[in-house]
């Protein structure tokens, strides 16, 4: 196997996985604020109960984030050093800026809110609380302004060896690409967050009807009851329905804003990798078409796509804002690009035996098209079943049917999946380039790099598969910890979160296997 195709696909595997906490992360930090702002303001035990429960799910996701993010930064020296070496000027800025201010702060208030939980007074606790997922935005902001100067690179100059120096760093961390992909990352995350409260608070209501604890009169309304259980009272039934329609609105408002910072994501797209959006087309050939379903040999090129179904004049909006304006398609795009930056791989011995090697512009299809229809045929799916789970829970409950319930769940991964699709189609688009170039008649010429060069050229195949595997491995494993830690403690629903609502003979017994206990 080359040693290319093989860094690239540790990258994405652990890149994907890491990205499968990140949004959970910023979206129910958000979430768990605002739960534990309403129970400062209001006093309701129904509040303090979901900020608990909804906290604990927040820490487990959170720790395993972290652990499987330090390998990120790891690898840039690692597997791909000829790329920290091109970029390294202007990645130092805002790498440091997110390790050593947005993520100590992050992790600093979130200490103090874990073990304040008694100690501080209720609004110097929130305030923690607040200030810890500011930290994880702003450390997500950080993350994004070093992707985004790769997908749009601003702010330097060519040094005299070849490499891009930082001149200006206010244009780097106002870059509009980063400014478009992080208020459009921001949005997916409250999908993902409003989605998880919907899907587990659903379960939560459906076993209080099957188990008899809550029943409907003749109009269809919820009788609140109670049983003897732990947790199991009328303040419970509290706790679901509220967090259950609080998190539908989010779903649904999340959703309105990635189609707002989707489309500004579109426009600069046309105008800064038109490639990338003509591939997320199937845009052969100049038009203003909007694919809605094409097919072809997903090996394939240009000569193999078929369109079955578009709509005239669609796709010259969502690229320029004017309705029936033409978009450059693939094979128009095509000789531009080779004009601009050859045919070939350069001559060069950064590029070794790959030198010489034909250049291909075209992304891979089959992914950047259906990646850019999944992120947004789910993100609308998700949307309308917010909406449904609004009009079905209006009498207090939901319905007794199973089927139901296990869709609820199920919902619960359809924003993951569109956002990890987002990412996918976004990263692939960008091919061959590991630094997409500005095409801005203002930039700097010569501001790219291939992804050919970017690999470090001391490992060798062997070595990037074992730890392929290795990572791979190791990733698995914690996917079962924290989908076993989650769904355990899911199904204890709030008494998990708070042994103290459990009768125990001595104070310690309910405590002791409680990994996460020292946080309450």
């Amino acid at each position: 196997m080359d040693v290319l195709d093989i860094a690239r696909w540790q990258f994405g595997i652990t890149t994907v996985y890491h990205f499968l906490m990140v949004p959970l992360t910023l979206g129910l930090g958000m979430t768990v604020a605002i739960l534990q702002t309403a129970w400062v303001r209001t006093g309701h035990e129904k509040f303090l109960r979901a900020t608990k429960f909804w906290g604990k799910l927040y820490l487990i996701n959170f720790i395993v984030g972290v652990a499987t993010g330090l390998v990120q930064e790891f690898q840039f020296g690692m597997a791909w050093s000829e790329y920290s070496r091109f970029v390294g000027d202007v990645f130092g800025a805002p790498l440091a800026l997110e390790g050593l201010l947005a993520f100590f702060a992050e992790s600093t208030f979130l200490g103090v809110w874990i073990f304040g939980w008694g100690r501080l007074r209720k609004g110097l606790h929130l305030a923690a609380l607040w200030c810890a997922v500011t930290g994880s935005w702003v450390s997500a902001y950080f993350i994004i302004v070093a992707n985004s100067w790769m997908q749009h690179p601003v702010g330097v100059e060519l040094a005299a060896d070849g490499r891009p120096v930082m001149t200006d760093v206010w244009a780097v961390l106002t870059n509009n690409t980063a400014i478009a992909a992080f208020t459009h990352t921001i949005f997916g995350a409250l999908v993902v967050a409003g989605m998880f409260l919907l899907g587990i608070s659903w379960y939560h209501l459906w076993r209080r009807r099957h188990d008899g604890i809550d029943t409907v009169d003749g109009s269809g309304r919820v009788v609140v009851g109670e049983a003897d259980l732990p947790g199991r009272d009328r303040t419970d039934h509290g706790v679901w329905i509220w967090s259950l329609r609080f998190g539908a609105i989010v779903a649904i408002l999340g959703f309105a804003g990635t189609v707002v910072t989707g489309d500004a994501q579109g426009k600069l797209m046309y105008e800064q990798q038109p490639m990338k959006m003509a591939a997320a087309e199937a845009a052969c050939h100049t038009g203003g078409s909007f694919s809605v379903l094409s097919l072809g040999d997903p090996g394939g090129d240009c000569d193999d796509v078929v369109t079955l179904i578009e709509v005239p004049g669609v796709l010259g909006f969502l690229g320029t804002g004017e309705w029936g304006a033409e978009m450059p398609g693939i094979n128009d795009l095509e000789p531009t690009y080779v004009d601009q930056y050859g045919a070939t791989i350069p001559d060069d011995a950064l590029y070794g035996d790959r030198a010489g090697s034909e250049v291909e512009y075209v992304p891979v299809m089959w992914v950047t098209y259906w990646g850019f229809r999944l992120m947004i045929g789910l993100g609308g799916i998700v949307a309308g079943a917010a909406v449904i789970a609004l009009w079905l829970t209006r009498k207090g409950t939901v319905p007794r049917s199973p089927w139901i319930m296990r869709l609820a769940l199920l919902g619960i991964v359809a924003p993951f999946a569109a956002n990890i699709a987002g990412w996918i189609f976004t990263e692939l688009g960008r091919q061959p380039f590991v630094v997409a170039p500005n095409p801005d008649p203002s930039g700097i010429d010569g501001v790219f790099m291939f992804t050919a060069a970017a690999v470090s050229p001391g490992v060798t195949a062997g070595e990037l598969l074992f730890s392929v595997i290795s990572l791979s491995a190791i990733y698995g494993v914690l996917l079962v910890v924290e989908l076993f830690l989650l769904v355990k403690y899911v199904r204890g629903g709030v008494a998990s979160a708070m042994p103290e609502l459990a009768p125990h003979e001595t104070p310690d017994d309910d405590r002791r296997d409680d990994v996460l206990a020292f946080a309450y």
